[in-house]
């Protein structure tokens, strides 16, 4: 299926970002602890009465970026087409964005990694040397949400996992209005049992939520 066209369509302009949210989970574990942060997240967003829908990179098929670099034309991913082709249009709707990743090795997740990658189609590029660069979802008011959840107890532990997916996310011209860190967690939806890391998804949620709106109390 050719999906170029309309993506391209998406990313003119015409379709500006609204005061909805878009979640996007890294792991590969099915109703696993990132899932679950992920619902409580979105909790917060609905209580906000703030409309938002998921994402699961792990039931999408697609792959990394290729490095064809057809993107500095086209102004979109046209070297591939695959899920996140699918999902451009929703990402450019979304004026909020939560992202949730698992630490794998000190890091997000390689499906987290991949998604981020793809989102390299949104900056220009000037013809200096080096490149002088801008992004195209900047300056629309983009705010986003970050969470990370780790097996072990210490922040080092958990390395590069948040700032992964905060300085891109930064580079792209979101606010970054609030982060997780969720530790001492394994076992597969062991978070259930967690009140307060439940209770601290559901404040970032709707503190994601008010930002949208202008509401900061």
């Amino acid at each position: 299926m050719d999906l170029t066209g309309s993506i391209i369509k998406a990313n003119t302009g015409d379709l500006l970002p609204e005061n909805n949210v878009l979640g996007v989970a890294g792991s590969p574990r099915k109703n696993g602890n990132s899932d679950v942060l992920l619902k409580h997240v979105l909790k917060g967003v609905s209580h906000e009465r703030i409309q938002n829908g998921s994402v699961q990179l792990r039931d999408i098929m697609f792959q990394g970026c290729i490095g064809c670099e057809k993107c500095r034309k086209d102004k979109i991913c046209t070297g591939l087409n695959d899920g996140i082709s699918l999902i451009y249009s929703r990402i450019i709707a979304s004026k909020g964005l939560v992202l949730v990743s698992p630490t794998h090795n000190y890091n997000i997740t390689s499906w987290m990694k991949a998604f981020i990658d793809r989102l390299y189609c949104f900056y220009d590029f000037e013809n200096t040397i080096p490149r002088a660069w801008s992004s195209r979802l900047a300056g629309q008011g983009r705010k986003a949400a970050l969470v990370a959840v780790c097996e072990q107890k210490y922040k080092k532990d958990m390395g590069f996992t948040l700032e992964a997916m905060r300085i891109p996310l930064e580079a792209l011209g979101y606010q970054v209005m609030g982060e997780q860190a969720v530790f001492k967690i394994f076992h597969r939806g062991k978070v259930k049992e967690d009140a307060q890391s439940l209770q601290e998804a559901f404040v970032l949620g709707k503190k994601l939520a008010k930002s949208l709106t202008g509401d900061r109390q």
